[in-house]
């Protein structure tokens, strides 16, 4: 008799046939892992910087802390220079040459009389008077003859020229080379009928008393000469 049972051969090799057909092959495996792998390095490569980059990168923070550092430290000077008599021209300009020399950012704003110091040709006959000054060695009832003025002026020259004393207009090229700003007052140059051509070269004129206020209010150091 005729049995339907399956041989247990042929049973193992049924079970084994589809098994070994849906196993994946390892070397295709490996190859696919590495063509990933192959990609991502093209994609990391692509996206970064290269060296000139990244110098370039580096050079422009380094600008830019440099830039932020200057203007944190800076520091910064307003000086309102009032009077134009020989004595008094001598203070605003040696406080701005010397803050200037130690890095200070100063600016000299010049009203009324103050701004004969920066006026060419009257800065060059600015006058002195003993009158009322008593450390002139003059009495002031004879500082106040007629005349007077002008013998403490030439007094006051010659003790500048044998000290070998910067002049004025020495004093204002120099500060002027230093990065010094002066400052001409516009209500000034048009009270005094002052034209912009009068005064010195690099001189700011059209300075109103607003922008005298703002660099009073920014600066460090606040001086009324």
């Amino acid at each position: 008799m005729r049995s339907d049972t399956p041989d247990a051969a042929d049973t193992s090799e049924a079970a084994d046939g589809p098994a070994e057909a849906d196993a994946p092959d390892a070397t295709d495996a490996a190859d696919a892992a590495d063509a990933v792998t192959d990609s991502t390095s093209s994609d990391a490569a692509a996206e970064a910087p290269s060296r000139a980059e990244l110098a370039a990168r580096v050079e422009e923070l380094e600008d830019a802390i440099a830039a932020a550092t200057a203007d944190d430290d800076g520091k910064k000077m307003s000086i309102i220079a009032t009077k134009g008599t020989l004595d008094m021209a001598y203070p605003p300009l040696i406080l701005a040459s010397t803050a200037a020399a130690f890095g200070y950012e100063v600016t000299v704003f010049h009203t009324f009389w103050g701004l004969d110091i920066l006026h060419e040709e009257r800065s060059k006959n600015l006058k002195l008077s003993s009158v009322g000054n008593p450390n002139m060695p003059v009495p002031n009832v004879v500082g106040a003859l007629p005349g007077m003025d002008r013998v403490t002026t030439s007094m006051m020259e010659k003790k500048i020229d044998d000290n070998d004393t910067a002049t004025i207009e020495e004093l204002i090229d120099t500060s002027l080379e230093m990065g010094v700003e002066f400052q001409a007052c516009q209500m000034t140059i048009d009270l005094m009928d002052y034209d912009e051509d009068d005064f010195y070269d690099g001189v700011t004129t059209g300075v109103g008393a607003a922008t005298a206020i703002q660099d009073l209010a920014e600066a460090d150091i606040q001086l009324l000469v």
